[in-house]
Parts: C-alpha cells; structure tokens; sequence
C-alpha cells in the first residue's frame, strides 16, 4: 500500500533552465509536506543523476538550451528497461504534448502552472510510481499480481486495495455499503467489518434517498451514452471514527453487469494537502508576506464590507493613508534586510495603536493605511493620526543601527469626502502625498481642492507630453549687466509654455512636473538647441554677440549625455561655444564628483563657460569647489532679498564674493530688485547682478532691443562734488528729524533722514555713511537692535543712541558690546550736541582717515583736512 509518508518522501528531481520557475515548484512542493527535491538548470546531468539515486519523478522543461527535454528522456531510456520513464514534462506548446507522450513521458503541465492542478498531477504520477516499486523494478509487482489473480472477484478487490484512494461499493437500491477497500479503513479509521451495511449516512456519503437519487441520475446517464463511464465529481466531507472530518474529492459511477445487480462505485481521493496548499495560496493573495498584514486586495474589499455596514448604521468610515517620510534613505544606508525589519517593527507598533474593530494594511512600500469605524466627531482621527505620528518617536533597532523615521498622514471620511472604496482610497492618498509636501512628519484631511489639483496636474502632464511635439515650448532671456562698467554683459535662459487655451505658462507651475515625470532630459535637450540656435540668430540680424546661460537640471546632467549634446547643438547651429554657458546646481556636481570634473573639463575644452547656480544652498565641499574648471559662482536670490537689512545675509554675500575672487572666479547675485540691493553689492566688490531692477525676462527681439539701445545701469552715488562727511539721522518722528536736519545742516554735513530703520538700511547701503544718530524707541525695532544690525553690516560707523527712554539696560548692554558708541538723552542741548556729533566724526577720521576714506574712491586728503579743522 502507499501512504502518504511514502508519497512526501519520494525523491523528487525539477530540471528547468529558468530559475523562477524551479523556485515556484520548489515552493509548491515543500510547503505541502515534499520532503526530497532537487533541482537543477543543467539538463545534461539528468540521466547520471538518475542512475545514480533512483528518482521517483523528474519534472521535465522541454524548452532548453544545450539539450531538450526530448534528448533528456532518451537518455533515460537505457536507464529504465521497462521503458516507464517517471518524467513528468511542462510545456507551454500544446503540440509538444504528443510528442512528449511518445517519447516517453507520462503526463504533463502546462505552463503557466496551475497550483492545484500541478500538485494533483504529481501525486497522482507519484502513485502510480511509488506501486511499480524501486527495488526490483517498477513493474515487476503488478505484474506478478495480475498473473496471481484467477478470478474476478479478487483482481476487483487488489485493484481496490492498491490505491491510497478510499473505494466504497454501494447496493443501488438499499444504499447500503457492499465492500470498502483498504483506503477507506485507512483514511476513515474503521475495520473494514464496521463500515459495511447501513453505514453510508454515518459516514457522510449521504442518505439513503440520496444516494438512491444518484443511482438513477447514473444509471440515465449510462442509457443516453452507451455502457461508457459516468462520473459525477463532487467535493464533501467523510466523517473519520474520531469524528474528525476529512475534506474529499468523491465521484460516482454505475457498474452494470448483464444479470447481475447493479452497483455504486464511490472513490474518494483525501484532498487534505490541496485544500492547505489553496488555503495557503488565499493567505498568500490577501496578506503581505512581510508584515502580515492585509495588502492591497483585502483593504480594497475591507473598505468596502465596512462601507455596506455604515450605510445601514448611519456611521463614519475614516481611512488613514500613511506613508514613511524618506525611507528609501534608511533602504538605501542600510540595506533592504534592515529596511525590511523596519517596516516589520513599524507594522507591530501600528497595530499596538489601533482599537479591535479597526483595521490595519500595507498598500506596498512604505505605504501602510488603516480603517477607522467612528462616530460624527472627526476628532477621532486627528487622534489616530496623532498616535501613528507618536509610535514612530521612538527609535527602531535595526542589527546594531539605530533609525528614526516620521509619517506623513493623509485622510480621508465616509460619506463626507466619497461613497465608494476606490474613490475613498484615492483621496486619502492624495491628502498624504499633500502633508509630504507641507514638511513631512504631519496629516492632512482631503479636501475637494485637492482632488482638483489632481487632476489638473494629470492634465498638464498629458499636456506636456505633447508641448515638445507641438513646438510649444519657449525660451525667454533675463539680461544681466556689469557692476564695473554698467553695461549689458549676457542673459540667463528661461523656460517658458505657451499652452493652447492657457497661454505663457511659468516654469515654477510645470517643472515640477517635468523633474517628476523625467521629461526633464529631453526638455533640457530642447533649451540648449534652442538657445544655441538663438545666438546664432543674434549674430546674423546685427545684434551682436550674446552670451547665453542655460540651466541644466541635475537628472540631466546624470543621465544624459551633456558633452555630445552640446557639442552637437554648436556644431548645428555653428554657435561660437565661449558665448554658451553652463549653470549648473551644487547638488548636480557633488552626486559624483570625480566624474563631474572629467564631465566639466571636456565641456571646458570646448570653450564652454560653466556656473554654479544657487551657490550656498547646497552642500558642496570647498575641497572640491577648486578643483571644479569652473568659472562663476552665482549668489542665491534667498541672500539677496534681505541683504540690505539681514547681517547674516549680508555676511554670507561677503563671504561668497571673497571666496570666489580668491579662486579666480566671477560672481553673479541674482533677483537684484532695488537700488539699494544694486548699490551693497557694487560696493561689495560683485561682478554682475540680474533682477528685475535692470530688466525682467523678455522675449528675444525685446532682448536685441535692450542691447541696441545701449541701456545701462545708473552711476553709483558717490563722487568729488558730495559733501565729505555724511550724517544718518532715524527718528520715527517727523518733528524731531525735522529740527535736527536744520540743526546739523549748519556743519556743513551731508544729512540722511529716515522714519524707519527699513528706510535706514536702504539709505545706508546707497550711501557712505560715518555717524548715524538714532531714536530708542521705534515701532518695528529698538535703537539698539537697529544699531546691532548696523554693526554687523557697516562695523566703521559711528552708532549713536538719542531718546528720552529712561530703561537703560539695553542700551548700556549694547554699549557695552560696542553696537553703540554714545548715548544721549532728549531734550538735548544743541551746542553740547553739535559739539558731540564732531568729536563722533573727528572719532572715525582719525580711525580711518589714512588719505582715503572708507567707501568714497576718489576723494582725496584735502577733504579730510578740512573736516579736522571744522571739530578744532
């Protein structure tokens, strides 16, 4: 007999020269209970394999390179005399299957495997296998068997015990059990005695007027078709002694002998290891195999189960997507094994947090999402968003790492926001991807603007896939002008749209887009022909040569060819390649240093300029900052907006200009907007600016106008007709600067009036100043925090305090730290005023008055001269 022991330890050889699939049948068969199998891609070593260890079955691609199938069970032949290869073939050609049968297989499986189907077909070759035997060849028993049997009755009964499937005999018109084989007292737990008689009910093959029922259904059957079999495939239930149920695949036939009585044949096959391997496969379609947790498919169908039960109970259903900020940081540091315990632990702390009735998924990724069941306060899932947000404060242990990670939260509200699963899902996911790019670390609720967005950023990028095709793209230039000379010195290409039914669309609404969706690398493609054949187009009309600053994106810069793009594009438009320039951001030159300084030096042997664009918001190293062929840093309009009134900003500007001319570079401030930004950065020594003070964007013939028309910069204030010595007076009240402008005017000075500090630091950077007098108390800062600033930016002026404030602990502080040189107290006295405001001036002439003044080129000693005499 063959039991199921013998069956799970019968040796098993896969030959497939796809690994994927050995794995899949590798799988199949040792999570149902296979306890011997190997495989091999390698089909030439089947047959020593074989004669070596004897295998009971040998799953067989026929499809191989080096030695088909075919080859393979020739080769076998000579090992099996009998010519019973145990080879089950897999094929996905339907054809191949004749063949394979005449050549010797004894069954197959189509590909692409059918788990059930694949683990039944085994099982059955294994039998037939396993009772041919392998010690004295596989056919040797049954044929001594068949010779032995002399008469009908006991060859019907070794035919029945020699099968592991349970064979009832029933009488067609009692229903009573006639005979049972082996199998049955196998598979059931009873002697053979106790099942026979009226024991069909007992054991669940059903009543006796079904069964009767069923006898006549055959017995139709075999009259319509002729004495042919008639089975009825059916799956139950057997009920064991134990009273264990046992899950069976049972068919019926009719056996009809003339003059005899008719007869039910039952055989039931024990589908035991089928039903797990399906219930296995279910788990397997529902439940992340990482986490555990229901995946895509069941949070789907949970989402819509809970939506039918809130219909009829008038509840909520709130839906929590969660996504992991920056994980594929932790993924990419510390590998996908530590990854993978991460999102394990993360998984374990989620289902910590939530109520019973509440539900917990993984949606892929770092992507996890739950379901909250509540009633009208929607407070309920601020409170669970709070605590997802909470149980990721503490660190994960990850193999000796430590990892910290936040969530960003997007949610979603039945029937509020959506009545359907899918849509409910959506929005959810749309509030998430909403808080990632508020910050990170925080949850958003849906709202119908956003869906919106959606939509309309899938329009655009529909709409961009087809800008490039329908010529739709457009490049503006914004001038840039030279600080020593005031004239136009090139222009900075910008991207415009001009989308159909929208009109001249700006780059900060579809770049975005174009960085997400790659489109990046062939747009970047398109601006540096376009800009090359724009020069080109400037030197034939008569403007003359203009030199063209072309930002390259970073993804471009990785992934595209940048050398040979450009070099193609001069080449088309026979550009002069010292009148092209390169902008380039720190993070794109510091992904791989090493190959960005050979990448900048080819482009540099084409007499390519090169920028670094944004210079101070990146992370690039000044090690290799020198060692980059680079020719101009470009100061961040994020340091200019604010550098007339913010010392940080200033000093960072300093910083950056200094820097750059020590390594023989240019420096460009971009987003220059006033007069007085211009004037600071003149006198900070900055080569060129661009901004919307000299000129916004144009199109290319206002361009070739502005360079026809010679437009410059206006001269800087400052010359050998202004007064030597300059006087800075801030009072928010009108009256007091009135009266002390009429005071001081009588010395001779050049007096500067302000009512703001803001109006101050512009007046400041458009002039030289040596002595600024100013009031405490003003509305949008103090005296001696305007006066801090005021060191930090300007530390050679003379910083004097005038109020009638009498709490003097900032102001002696700020003495004390040397932002303020004086104090004076209102009302004053104007002779003991004048008097202090010379011996101020007379103070910074003999500080710095060495012939020339700080900040007044061209002025010479005499001036100097005559200001000592005016104190003496």
């Amino acid at each position: 007999m063959i039991s199921q022991n013998d069956i799970h330890h019968a040796r098993i050889l896969i030959v497939d020269d796809q690994p994927v699939n050995i794995e899949l049948l590798e799988y199949l068969l040792t999570s149902t209970g296979y306890k011997d199998v190997t495989a091999t891609t390698d089909p030439r070593v089947v047959a020593g394999w074989h004669a070596e260890h004897h295998y009971d079955l040998i799953i067989l691609d026929l499809q191989m390179p080096g030695m088909s199938g075919f080859e393979v069970m020739d080769a076998l032949k000579p090992l099996e005399p009998d010519g019973w290869l145990p080879v089950l073939v897999v094929t996905a050609q339907p054809d191949h299957k004749m063949r394979a049968f005449e050549s010797g297989a004894r069954d197959f499986i189509s590909k692409p495997f059918d788990p059930v189907e694949t683990l039944t077909r085994i099982r059955n070759m294994l039998e037939m296998r396993l009772l041919h035997g392998r010690e004295r060849g596989y056919n040797a028993r049954l044929e001594q068997t068949v010779r032995e049997r002399t008469a009908e009755l006991q060859r019907f009964r070794s035919a029945m015990d020699a099968t592991a499937d349970a064979i009832f005999l029933l009488d067609t018109d009692s229903a009573e059990v006639l005979d049972v084989n082996e199998g049955a007292c196998r598979m059931l737990g009873y002697p053979r005695v106790e099942m026979l008689g009226p024991m069909a009910s007992r054991l669940g093959l059903g009543a006796p007027d079904a069964l009767r029922a069923q006898a006549e259904r055959l017995a139709a059957y075999a009259a319509a078709l002729g004495p042919a079999r008639s089975p009825e495939l059916s799956e139950l239930e057997l009920m064991r002694r134990d009273l264990i149920a046992v899950p069976v695949e049972l068919y019926w036939q009719l056996l009809q002998r003339p003059g005899q009585p008719s007869v039910m044949l039952g055989v039931a096959r024990d589908i035991s290891e089928r039903r797990q391997a399906e219930e296995l496969l279910q788990h397997m379609a529902h439940y992340d195999s990482l986490t555990g947790l229901p995946n895509r498919t069941l949070f789907f169908k949970t989402v819509a189960d809970a939506i039918s039960v809130a219909q009829d109970k008038a509840w909520r259903i709130v839906v929590l997507m969660i996504g992991l900020d920056r994980f594929k940081n932790i993924n990419d540091s510390l590998g996908a094994a530590r990854g993978d315990d991460l999102l394990r632990q993360f998984s374990n702390r989620l289902v910590q947090t939530v109520r019973i009735r509440d539900t917990v998924g993984r949606l892929g990724g770092d992507e996890f999402a739950l379901i909250l069941t509540m009633s009208r306060d929607q407070q309920d899932a601020v409170h669970a968003a709070n605590e997802v947000r909470e149980a990721l404060r503490q660190p994960f242990e990850l193999d000796g790492h430590q990892a910290v990670v936040s969530a960003s939260i997007g949610i979603s509200v039945y029937p509020d926001d959506a009545t359907d699963p899918d849509t409910l899902v959506k929005y959810a996911d749309t509030a998430m991807e909403r808080a990632k790019q508020a910050g990170r670390d925080g949850y958003r609720f849906f709202t119908a603007g956003m869906n919106v967005q959606v939509l309309a950023r899938l329009d655009m990028e529909l709409a961009l896939r087809r800008a490039l095709d329908n010529d739709e793209l457009r490049l503006h230039f914004q001038p840039k002008v030279n600080l020593h000379t005031g004239g136009f010195a090139g222009v900075e290409s910008l991207l415009r749209w001009e989308r159909p039914g929208f009109g001249l669309v700006y780059p900060a609404e579809f770049v975005p887009v174009l960085e997400d969706t790659g489109l990046v690398v062939r747009v970047g493609a398109w601006i540096i022909d376009a800009a090359c054949r724009q020069i080109a187009v400037w030197l034939a009309d008569g403007t003359g040569p203009v030199r063209v600053a072309v930002n390259v994106a970073s993804r471009q810069f990785i992934e595209g060819d940048l050398e040979q793009l450009v070099h193609d594009a001069l080449a088309r438009h026979q550009t002069p390649p010292e009148l092209l320039e390169l902008e380039l951001t720190e993070t794109s030159l510091m992904n791989n240093a090493e190959r960005t300084i050979t990448v900048l030096k080819r482009l540099k042997a084409l007499g390519i300029k090169v920028a670094i664009d944004d210079f101070g918001t990146g992370y690039s190293s000044l090690a290799y900052l020198q060692r980059f062929p680079i020719d101009k840093l470009k100061i961040d309009i994020a340091f200019v907006r604010d550098i007339t009134t913010n010392p940080n900003d200033a000093a960072i500007a300093l910083a950056i200009i200094s820097m750059a001319h020590s390594l023989k570079l240019q420096v460009v401030a971009e987003g220059v907007e006033t007069r007085a930004q211009l004037e600071y950065l003149r006198r900070s020594r900055c080569d060129e600016i661009q901004g919307y003070f000299y000129s916004r964007p144009l199109p290319p013939d206002e361009v070739s106008q502005l360079v026809r028309s010679g437009h410059s910069l206006p001269p800087a204030p400052g010359n050998a007709t202004q007064p030597a010595q300059t006087l800075l007076i801030v009072d928010d009240d009108v009256n007091v600067l009135a009266s002390l402008h009429r005071l001081f005017r009588r010395d001779g000075y050049q007096i500067l009036t302000a009512a703001s500090p803001t109006e101050a630091f512009e007046l400041l950077a458009l002039h030289a100043v040596q002595v600024i007098l100013c009031d405490q108390r003003m509305p949008a800062m103090s005296g001696t925090e305007f006066l801090s600033k005021v060191k930090e930016m300007y530390p050679d002026t003379i910083r004097i305090i005038l109020s009638g404030y009498t709490g003097l602990e900032a102001v002696l502080d700020s003495i004390n730290r040397g932002a303020i040189y004086r104090f004076y107290t209102k009302p004053w006295d104007d002779t003991q005023l004048r008097d202090n405001i010379r011996l101020a001036f007379h103070h910074y002439w003999l500080m710095h008055g060495s012939g020339k003044r700080v900040g007044q080129p061209g002025e010479d000693a005499t001036a100097l001269q005559t200001a000592a005499q005016e104190v003496k």
